[in-house]
This record gives structure tokens, C-alpha cells and sequence, in this order.
């Protein structure tokens, strides 16, 4: 087992490391995590352990009207992570796609569907919510 799992930003600014994940982790399609990704659906994971190694400076917040903080590094606009109102930047769900090399993270749901864009064709058997969970 991998003792420490790696990512970053597109640019590299921002680096990071965590020991581990949530087993919980589903692609969301509300209309806000596929703005923030720029893709069909956003996919974070929770994780254990997260130790920002570089560019804490480079990470930016934009803070929903709903209070929900999507996180990204202001040198390259890379996606990194989303939280709920008043969690700190410890708490942060990451963006799977940030890792740089494979993970044991399997994705088992697809959230948000009801704001699903209507050219994205759910074609898995993974378990469908109109809402969250």
C-alpha cells in the first residue's frame, strides 16, 4: 500500500499529498461542479491525511451563494477541490482527476442528476439520485 498518494495542480504551483480516501465518492452533475470542472460532472473524493506541500499561496476560493467553497489555484485555473460553509481547507473534498498517478478510489453513484446536461448519456449501472445521497 501506498503510504502517501500525490497530486497537483495543471501548472504545478500547488502540490499535495494525502494518506488516504472516503469510500464514498460519486460524479456529481450539478449545474455548479460541472461550471467549476467545465466537464459533464465533477468528480471529488474526501480524504485522510492532507498535507499541502507547495503553493498553499496560489489557492483561491470562490464562495457559492449556497456557501459552498470550490477551491482552485489562480495560476492555471485548475479545479481542486469543493466544501460544504463552514469546513476548514483540511476538510476539503479534492478533485480525483488532480492525482497524478492511479488511486484506490472506485466511484459508486451519480448525483445531482436531475441537473444532468441533457448531452451527457448515463450509460453505467452505478446507483442514480436525483439529489444527493
Amino acid at each position: 500500500m501506498n503510504d502517501a498518494y500525490k497530486g497537483s495542480c495543471l501548472c504545478g504551483a500547488v502540490t499535495f499529498t494525502v494518506n488516504g480516501f472516503n469510500e464514498k465518492a460519486a460524479n456529481c452533475h450539478c449545474t455548479m461542479c460541472r461550471k467549476f470542472h467545465g466537464a459533464a460532472y465533477g468528480t471529488s473524493v474526501g480524504v485522510v491525511g492532507l498535507n499541502w506541500i507547495s503553493g498553499i499561496d496560489y489557492l483561491k476560493e470562490f464562495i457559492a451563494l449556497n456557501g459552498t467553497i470550490r477551491t482552485f489555484c489562480y495560476e492555471c485555473g485548475s479545479s481542486l477541490g469543493f466544501r460544504v460553509k463552514g469546513t476548514s481547507l483540511s476538510e476539503i473534498e479534492l478533485a480525483i482527476a488532480t492525482f497524478d498517478s492511479e488511486i484506490p478510489v472506485v466511484i459508486d453513484a451519480h448525483i445531482y442528476i436531475d441537473n444532468k446536461a441533457s448531452w451527457c448519456a448515463l450509460q453505467d449501472e452505478l446507483p442514480k439520485y436525483n439529489k444527493g445521497r
